[in-house]
């Protein structure tokens, strides 16, 4: 882990991605991390110091509206944040690149391996939540809350994992259609290892069981942790994430 300052990667519009980036060795590793979420959390600067006692690169970063990056939550969607992934990916790394999705990042680096094959050589899902806004978000609101999403065009809704509630907008789950995976075949064909607890209380382990059925990758690994929660970060789980990724730089290497 740094305790420098984040770099700041500016975009065409003016907003930029906070990121901390480590040299070494291809392929290079990137951390996606989930709804809500900034790099500081535990998985993201773990891998980074995994990363680096192995030499290989790494970079783990802030979406739009999240941690120390630029923007306001509640103006991000799925597709603005892949894009956010993908400015990274194209402009802060080089070479073949690994994928690490937690959750919501799950669903964000599917998309970017989907939309640079030729850049993501394997990707890892910890606890994957690809479709979440559809299969997930909108099955948990009220009617009442329903209501107020056709009438406000957000809710405030109090989570656990933070102190302040998400701001759900209207927006960010009429976009996130565009972007569904599960219904049809997912065209990666990469290497990838799922990882998801069994006890997990926000994204059920049969995410990652449909999600294996339609990746048409060949190469495909689904580990269940019996009584593993959401986030995946004790010591047992942080040693399974390392030597996920060290099974697939070793592909590759």
């Amino acid at each position: 882990m740094t305790d420098d300052k984040p770099k700041r990667l500016t975009l065409s519009d003016g907003s930029y991605i906070a990121y901390h980036a480590s040299p070494g060795k291809n392929p290079g590793v990137v951390f996606l991390g989930g709804f809500m979420s900034d790099m500081t959390g535990t998985k993201a600067t773990a891998l980074e110091a995994h990363c680096r006692a192995t030499g290989r690169a790494f970079v783990r970063f802030d979406y739009l509206g999240h941690g120390a990056s630029s923007g306001k939550f509640e103006d991000g969607t799925i597709g603005r944040w892949r894009d956010d992934a993908l400015a990274v990916l194209d402009r802060v790394t080089d070479g073949p690149q690994i994928l690490v999705g937690s959750s919501m990042g799950g669903w964000i680096a599917l998309l970017a391996a989907l939309a640079r094959p030729e850049r993501v050589v394997g990707l890892v899902g910890l606890a994957a939540a690809p479709d979440f806004t559809r299969d997930l978000m909108w099955p948990s609101f009220t009617p009442e809350e329903r209501d107020a999403l056709a009438r406000d065009g957000f809710i405030r809704q109090p989570t656990e994992y933070g102190d302040e509630p998400y701001v759900i907008t209207r927006k960010l789950l009429d976009e996130a259609e565009r972007h569904l995976l599960l219904d049809r075949p997912v065209g990666i064909t990469c290497p990838v290892r799922l990882i998801h607890g069994t006890a997990d209380p926000d994204v059920p382990w049969d995410v990652s069981r449909r999600l294996l059925e339609r990746l048409q990758s060949q190469d495909v690994t689904l580990t269940l942790v019996k009584d593993g929660d959401h986030r995946l970060s004790s010591p047992a789980d942080l040693a399974r994430l390392f030597a996920a990724v060290d099974e697939l730089a070793a592909k590759v290497s």
